[in-house]
């Protein structure tokens, strides 16, 4: 049985920088206390005619500039997130579409902050099959769209972006070992936008009661994040017969600098191990994992352990342990820092 290995990666944010500054001037916050409580100090905020599809094609069009792949050769898009073009129809084909992928199928995932391991699994059992060969996977959202920016427990938090992986079937021992995932329905109610589906379909009184926003229980959510994790990242050590010192990098969730020190420290895994770019991003949902693996991807080196591990609306939560392989050859690439400007 061939592995499942990510092979190329790709990552795109908006241009536009919300800053803890400029949100002190929207709610009643302090710089000093977000970045305190949060580890945030800025987030990238798409334009107004951005949506999903297009953070998510942006992701995917870095990873074809970038890497010596052909759009021809991707046979399937699974697309994570919370945040899709619209209810109907899903927004995974409108990304095939945006980034010539006409010989790949394209569906939407939606299991929130943990859609990305969600998707990353399944698209691992598709490549194990022996039916697929490359399958990207990409985590995308604009949060923004969902955002109250006069809700302080909430816009302090979120932000846009997408990042995206090329799963391929590889004969070697390195790739994807196994991925432990879980769900709790019971904490639906604590992390939700209660309007726009069948439950509460739109109308005036939704849009007047802002049944369209995020609403959280940021106690609760903390908790449990932080158990869930811990607990789950630990069963996925055992399931492989790994300890902590067997993992090189830690790749978490980005969601609060104190979730991810409280996992951390739960699992006995020094943190100069755990990966952290939630200063720059905010807490991007479906894409912070991705946007993680591009943004530290020089640091991992062919043969290393990673953990993967997330929490989200649900609650689902997952943790992915995996063994880097080798990259394809890269192109030139098209960054500008952190931000690539692909054309979309």
């Amino acid at each position: 049985m061939k592995n499942a290995t990510i092979t190329a990666l790709g990552g795109y944010v908006p241009t536009s920088v919300l800053s803890n500054e400029a949100l002190t001037k929207m709610v009643d916050t302090s710089e000093e206390w977000i970045e305190k409580r949060t580890g945030i100090k800025e987030r990238r905020i798409a334009e107004f005619d951005q949506s999903t599809s297009h953070l998510a094609a942006g992701a995917i069009k870095d990873l074809l500039q970038s890497y010596d792949v052909h759009p021809s050769e991707i046979e399937g898009v699974i697309l994570a997130t919370a945040t899709p073009d619209s209810l109907l129809a899903p927004t995974a084909p409108t990304v095939c579409q945006l980034c010539e992928l006409d010989n790949a199928f394209g569906f939407d995932l939606n299991s929130a902050c943990s859609g990305f391991l969600y998707a990353l699994t399944m698209a691992t059992s598709m490549i194990e099959s022996g039916r697929y060969k490359k399958i990207i996977v990409v985590g995308a959202d604009k949060m923004s769209s969902i955002v109250d920016y006069n809700d302080r427990n909430t816009c302090i938090l979120f932000g846009d972006g997408a990042g995206a992986v090329l799963l391929e079937a590889i004969e070697s021992g390195n790739g994807v070992l196994n991925s432990i995932l879980r769900t709790d329905g019971k904490g639906t109610e604590s992390l939700l936008v209660p309007g726009g589906g069948s439950k509460y379909p739109a109308s005036a009184e939704s849009l007047i009661s802002g049944k369209h926003y995020i609403k959280q229980d940021g106690s609760l959510v903390f908790k449990k994040a932080v158990a869930a994790m811990g607990s789950v990242s630990r069963d996925a050590l055992t399931a492989n017969d790994f300890d902590s010192e067997d993992i090189d990098w830690v790749i978490p969730h980005q969601a609060n600098i104190r979730i991810i020190k409280a996992v951390s420290d739960s699992l006995n895994i020094p943190f100069e191990k755990v990966k952290v770019n939630i200063e720059k991003y905010g807490n991007t949902t479906s894409a912070t994992i991705p946007l993680c693996l591009w943004d530290f991807k020089e640091d991992f080196k062919e043969g290393q352990n990673l953990l993967l591990t997330a929490f989200g609306a649900g609650f689902t939560w997952g943790a992915t342990v995996l063994t880097w392989g080798v990259l394809r050859p890269s192109k030139s690439h098209n960054y500008q820092g952190n931000c690539v400007e692909a054309t979309i």
